[in-house]
């Protein structure tokens, strides 16, 4: 806690912009059950939503607003949580490590760990980036469910803290359906805030391969173990698999990215041995929170680390393996950790580097590690002891450091921007800090700032069009001079590829923008970033519905606007707010017949009354437009 309270103080960052700033879903006015059901259902960042993170989002705004201390200090609270339950698995993962351990070292082992995992400087984005409640919440149930199944086999093995057998008569098949809700009930809760929590039943059919060997306990296999792990990991496995090959094997799928399926193979394979590193041995530089300017892997040996570092995640597979019998602990660790890296750091079309990903790889790596100073290294382990509180000290000195810069906007922009100098994101964030804190004054010293690396992030390979939206933004709204080039390079770069996350969302500030009459921009030149966009093959459906909102709003073309917002809620007939807006396009317009068949699409979609102020208020349009008539 000493160590993050400084960082409680910062403000909200990067991805908590869409999903929580400006999500209005999130900020309820009442707690009634259709705005928490709207509020659940309202994440961005997910096809499947989140809910469970966006729902204790929308909690922490209806009691204490949208103040990012409150929120921060929440995900500390899950964090320390987290830690607790870090302490209780590894204490009972080494209660089974044999006779060789006391309970009292298997302790002092087990509070180390979690003390290690709690303070490393990997982990905390997972803590101070708000957003990223998802994944710390996400594994909570992880760790709780992992800890429950391994509880529970200890029971059904009559295992005791003082590693003696105690044969008892099984109960038939409710342990086993005990195991089997903790791993399908705490991945169902994990899942509800996000995806990663899938990973669960693979790490708990490792724990059982590594140490408890599918056995009963009479010692013979128990063929319901096998059955159960069939059941929650292979089949599902089997059925994602068959699923997503069509989609991944599609090259539209990686239209947006900069990378292919093979190039972020091999390149993974160095972001892996990277986290192992930036886990253990982290540094500034590499703990940079923007990793945009990452080098892809355009071959094994272009770069050269490639390779070797392909070697590095078979040597440490071979190694596990290896060390099973002699050192469980070790494999089951390297196992984690591995395993982890699966689902984000294989095929799935993610962007190529996270730090918070390694939230629940950490303990895998420190499983592996720890537990050798008490149990293998008796000769060695003052000095190993001595090596680790070096290590301790060294893992909370730049957690503090970090944490005090994520306490200070200003502090957090300039270090993540010094850290990553060849990162468009870290210097357009940079800009946009100095764009706040300059209160949209031509005189300020901040806006002055703001160009330098503004214009350096335009610049930068791979950028988006952020900092051409940010600079277009400004100068508008302190009524200066618009580049000609801005809108020239925003254009090319919109052209040259097909439009991701964060130019959608340029475009759409700029509309907004233009729709409050803040902003004087050239109709022609904000018509050629949307054609531009377009022009590419199956434009998203939130494209779509920000050039119908543009048509509509300003251009004044009401039949291109509803043909744009009708497009949008075709390609995404799930989203209701698209449907809103056709219908209230269709009003405006007379057309009450089929604004009726609208309402009635759109009360299909209001699950738990989520939609119901939105539907009252169409309603009453619609009955005042048919007086009018």
């Amino acid at each position: 806690m000493a160590l993050y309270w400084p960082g409680l103080k910062g403000d909200f960052l990067f991805d908590d912009y869409p999903n929580i700033v400006d999500n209005s879903s999130v900020q309820p006015p009442t707690a009634n059950l259709g705005n928490l059901v709207n509020a659940a259902l309202s994440s961005p960042s997910s096809e499947f939503k989140r809910p469970l993170a966006s729902l204790s989002f929308a909690i922490n705004y209806l009691f204490t607003g949208l103040n990012p201390y409150w929120m921060k200090l929440t995900n500390l609270v899950i964090h320390l949580l987290n830690g607790l339950f870090v302490f209780l698995l590894a204490s009972t993962l080494l209660s089974l490590a044999g006779p060789s351990s006391s309970r009292q070292g298997a302790e002092i082992t087990a509070a180390l760990i979690a003390l290690s995992w709690m303070i490393l400087p990997i982990n905390l984005t997972a803590v101070l980036y708000v957003v990223q409640r998802m994944e710390s919440m996400a594994n909570l149930f992880v760790l709780l469910g992992l800890l429950c199944y391994v509880a529970v086999r200890k029971r059904m093995l009559g295992i005791s803290q003082t590693y003696i057998s105690q044969r008892r008569p099984p109960k038939k098949w409710l342990e086993i359906g005990i195991c089997a809700l903790s791993i399908v009930g705490s991945t169902v809760f994990g899942l509800l805030a996000k995806e990663t929590a899938v990973m669960l039943p693979l790490y708990a059919f490792l724990t059982e391969w590594i140490l408890f060997r599918f056995k009963g306990n009479k010692g013979s296999r128990d063929t319901r173990l096998i059955i159960l792990f069939i059941a929650t990991l292979w089949l599902p496995l089997l059925a994602g698999s068959v699923w997503l090959a069509p989609q991944i094997l599609n090259p539209s799928l990686w239209t947006t990215r900069d990378f292919t399926l093979g190039t972020r193979l091999l390149s993974e394979a160095r972001i892996v041995v990277d986290y192992l590193l930036w886990t253990l041995v982290p540094t500034p530089g590499n703990l940079s929170f923007y990793h945009d300017n990452f080098q892809i892997s355009a071959g094994l040996f272009a770069p050269w680390t490639t390779f070797a570092c392909i070697l590095i995640l078979i040597g440490l597979t071979v190694l596990a393996v290896l060390l099973r019998n002699r050192h469980p602990l070790c494999t089951l660790g390297i196992a984690l950790f591995l395993s982890c890296q699966l689902l984000t750091a294989t095929v799935l079309p993610l962007e190529l580097v996270y730090e918070h990903r390694n939230y629940f790889a950490s303990f895998g790596v420190l499983l592996a590690l720890l537990p050798l100073i008490e149990n293998y290294f008796r000769a060695l382990r003052l000095a190993l002891y001595t090596l680790l509180a070096g290590f301790i000290f060294l893992w909370a000195g730049q957690t503090a450091m970090t944490a005090i810069a994520w306490g200070n906007p200003i502090m957090l922009a300039e270090t993540l921007a010094a850290r990553a100098p060849d990162s468009p994101r870290a210097q357009y964030e940079l800009g946009r800090t100095y764009i706040i804190y300059s209160h949209y004054d031509p005189t300020s010293l901040f806006t002055k700032l703001a160009y330098t690396p503004l214009e350096k992030a335009a610049s930068l390979v791979n950028s988006s069009i952020l900092p051409e939206q940010a600079l277009i933004f400004m100068n508008s709204r302190m009524h200066l001079p618009l580049k000609d080039y801005w809108w020239d390079m925003a254009t090319a770069k919109l052209k040259s590829r097909k439009p991701g996350v964060q130019d959608e969302s340029s475009l759409g500030a700029l509309t907004q923008c233009m729709r409050d009459h803040r902003c004087d921009l050239p109709v022609n030149r904000m018509t050629s970033l949307y054609l531009a966009a377009l022009s590419h093959p199956a434009p998203s459906a939130r494209l779509l519905a920000m050039y119908g909102d543009y048509a509509w709003n300003i251009l004044q073309d009401h039949s291109l606007g509803e043909r744009m917002t009708q497009e949008a809620s075709m390609a995404s007939p799930g989203e209701p707010a698209y449907r809103i807006t056709l219908v209230r396009m269709q009003i405006a317009q007379g057309r009450l017949r089929e604004a009726n068949e609208g309402l009635v699409q759109l009360e299909r979609l209001n699950y738990g009354g989520r939609l119901e102020s939105s539907l009252e208020e169409l309603r009453t349009s619609l009955d005042h437009a048919k007086m009018a008539q």
